[in-house]
């Protein structure tokens, strides 16, 4: 079809060309005409053309992950255009179209070979194409650069929280050994007096016997109110200083930390006779206290492992980057991660849906949500309210909710929460990327479907995850 330079330009977008221009342009390109409905560009196709609208009624489409076709309105103005629009980037230009093109009434365009338009692009308009090109290379780089920064806050954040988390046990295990040096001490000392008063090898045999049993017995009594073991203690005192000990007061407590009674002190009277029964019941008190440290440092390694089993966890740093993973076991981590810094005003609540199955996914990005999710919720509130987290599963998809007490999403930003650098915190206090990340996590890399639902006092941010592996996973997303 000859195409008349004079209506080329008549479109905005070609009004300032020459006439030599406008005739290379016209021999450039090829003007087509479309009936209604008829698909002029498809989105995923190989993008090979430049179009604009001359004559009729085109609209924009794109197909997103999460909210299946978007149709833009649709558009009669000659000189809208469409397809690749970026080929002037050359190699960094996207190699396929990012959204479709449909006539909604017969129309004509003008179709331009990419290669040609970035061409024309370049020789016409250098400074332009420098400024355009700096403008989409420098935006991508801030783009980049403020990703990265935001994950060195979220990380910070929790590392803040994990060292606060390790700290307590371990000062409880350094604390204890520190008493247990001293305690060993003294029961050497104590064993030592008994062997000088001469106590014969039998019933130092069986006073032995009674300090495996005592230790034994040290955390595995029944529950007793404060009430009931300060009237034992006082009994049991009151028993010792009938017997003439010395520092009656001092051993009561240990003894009874391991359900020592009247009973039992007769038991030790009558197994190491009367002139050693003072020095046996020394030592069974040093004993018991050197159990109960060993408790505390086992109680204080214990959570000292359990913390670092967690951050493995939440990092994943041991697994590979997609795998089938528990739901459940990623956002235990997260809340474990979390735990120096919830607040004391803040109830952590979980209900989780057991029968949910394994799911196909980027672990260590799903942790970025949640954390994401989380430390806004714990803002939201202020220090004071319940944190829910819960999980469900619906036919072929993972539910997982993250609600708050706090004052809710105000409706007039309810549509902006999930825009880049979009936030309702502080100078200084947000950039503006934890619900963008998350959103560009579950959608962009899951398939999934990441959405919110607030009113004062009861905020919900629902994240959907295909329980299958979905052919939308795609480049990382943060």
């Amino acid at each position: 079809m000859t195409i008349d330079i004079d209506e080329l330009r008549k479109l905005f977008l070609f009004e300032r060309l020459t006439d030599e221009q406008l005739t290379k342009l016209a021999l450039s390109g090829a003007m087509r005409s479309y009936e209604q409905d008829e698909i002029i560009l498809q989105q995923g196709d190989p993008a090979e053309c430049f179009a604009v609208l001359v004559e009729g009624e085109i609209q924009m489409i794109s197909e997103t992950v999460t909210a299946g076709t978007v149709n833009m309105p649709r558009t009669s103005q000659p000189g809208v255009y469409g397809g690749a629009t970026s080929a002037y980037l050359g190699d960094r230009a996207p190699d396929r179209y990012q959204h479709s093109l449909r006539a909604t009434a017969p129309s004509r365009m003008f179709l331009l070979p990419a290669r040609k338009f970035a061409h024309i692009v370049t020789e016409w308009f250098p400074m332009a194409m420098h400024l355009l090109d700096g403008m989409v290379s420098g935006g991508r780089m801030q783009r980049e650069v403020i990703d990265r920064r935001q994950r060195l806050t979220a990380l910070g954040t929790i590392t803040a929280g994990l060292t606060h988390e390790l700290n307590n046990p371990s000062a409880a295990a350094v604390r204890a050994v520190s008493e247990l040096r001293k305690l060993i001490r003294t029961s050497r000392m104590q064993l030592a007096q008994l062997a000088e008063d001469g106590i014969p090898p039998e019933r130092l045999k069986a006073l032995i016997e009674m300090q495996e049993n005592c230790t034994a017995a040290v955390g595995k009594l029944p529950p007793r109110t404060p009430m009931e073991i300060s009237d034992a203690e006082d009994d049991l005192g009151e028993a010792l200083d009938e017997l003439g000990v010395e520092d009656a007061w001092e051993l009561a407590p240990a003894l009874v930390n391991a359900g020592f009674g009247r009973v039992h002190l007769e038991k030790v009277h009558k197994k190491v006779g009367e002139e050693h029964t003072g020095a046996a019941l020394h030592w069974l008190a040093e004993a018991i206290e050197i159990s109960q440290m060993l408790g505390e440092v086992t109680e204080a390694t214990e959570r000292i492992t359990s913390l670092l089993a967690s951050a493995k966890q939440y990092s994943q740093m041991d697994r590979a980057p997609f795998q089938v993973c528990d739901v459940h076991e990623l956002l235990d981590s997260t809340i474990a991660i979390f735990r120096g810094k919830i607040p004391p005003g803040i109830t952590v609540v979980t209900d989780y849906d057991r029968t949910l199955p394994p799911i196909p996914a980027y672990a260590g990005e799903l942790n970025q949500v949640w954390t994401n999710l989380i430390h806004n919720a714990l803002d939201a509130m202020g220090g004071e309210g319940t944190l829910t987290i819960r999980t469900a599963h619906d036919e072929d998809e993972a539910i997982i909710e993250i609600g708050d007490t706090g004052p809710g999403v105000p409706d007039a930003i309810k549509d902006r929460i999930f825009e880049p650098f979009f936030t309702t915190k502080s100078v200084g206090q947000g950039t503006g990327l934890g619900l963008d990340i998350s959103y560009r996590i579950v959608a962009g890399r899951h398939g999934g479907e990441l959405k919110a639902r607030s009113t004062p006092g009861d905020t919900w941010f629902e994240v959907r995850l295909p329980l299958r592996e979905s052919v939308a996973v795609a480049s990382p997303a943060a």
